[in-house]
């Protein structure tokens, strides 16, 4: 019967939550490269391989961070990437590769990556992780319910990327990271505010600014040169 109940107290949150105001604010993203931007012209050609992992966990109900399904990545990822790879000027040609937990089953995959590793001159390993708690999360939730969504009531996700650039020889040349917050504030009267903080949005300037900063500053270093 309480398993019934705590059902119910859900899907009434949820419908509540999609029927009601909802205003998302991004904080400011920590690593931030301070240095001004310089490019690397006079660099030789280079091939890169891209492989990125998308994990996501809600601390206090997930043991370890789990991997995304190709449908679970943000939106619009691959219109991200490709804007921010305008920021390399020595990029001669690329290839991509997305990390699936059903690659462990997965031979043919597992060869692929290997073999695309051996082509390319360098590796930027990118692992982007999306977190939540559970406890403030989930009494968030009931809070929403009781109130009819009169009370303000926040929500904060944690995101972070960390980059790795290796040589053709396997040999890490650099690592980097950048982090920040969304806080999604759910009340009826916020739906005025709304348009003005839609939270897609904020999501998507996130993931922007991270790939650009991290590309950024790898162009300015020059650590990619032909060996």
């Amino acid at each position: 019967m309480k398993t019934i109940k705590l059902v119910l107290l859900l899907l009434a949150t949820s419908f509540v939550m999609m029927t009601t105001g909802c205003a998302t604010f991004k904080s400011e993203m920590k690593g931030v490269y301070p240095s001004p931007p310089e490019k690397n012209i006079a660099a030789e050609p280079v091939s890169v391989l891209f492989n990125f992992s998308h994990f996501h966990q809600t601390k206090g109900l997930d043991a370890i961070p789990k991997l995304d399904r190709p449908h679970e990545r943000v939106m619009g990822f691959d219109d991200f990437f490709k804007d921010a790879l305008k920021e390399f000027s020595n990029i001669r040609s690329y290839d991509t590769f997305t990390d699936y937990a059903a690659d462990v089953n997965d031979q043919a995959r597992r060869i692929k990556k290997d073999s695309l590793m051996q082509q390319n001159d360098y590796v930027i390993r990118m692992q982007f992780v999306r977190e939540k708690s559970f406890a403030p999360y989930f009494l968030g939730m009931i809070t929403t319910s009781i109130s009819l969504s009169l009370i303000p009531v926040p929500y904060t996700f944690s995101y972070s990327v960390t980059a790795e650039v290796y040589n053709s020889r396997g040999q890490l040349l650099n690592n980097y990271s950048r982090s920040a917050s969304l806080t999604k504030w759910v009340q009826s009267l916020l739906i005025v505010i709304y348009p003005f903080y839609p939270e897609q949005r904020k999501k998507e300037e996130l993931y922007v600014q991270f790939m650009h900063d991290i590309f950024k500053q790898i162009e300015t270093e020059k650590i990619m040169k032909k060996l």
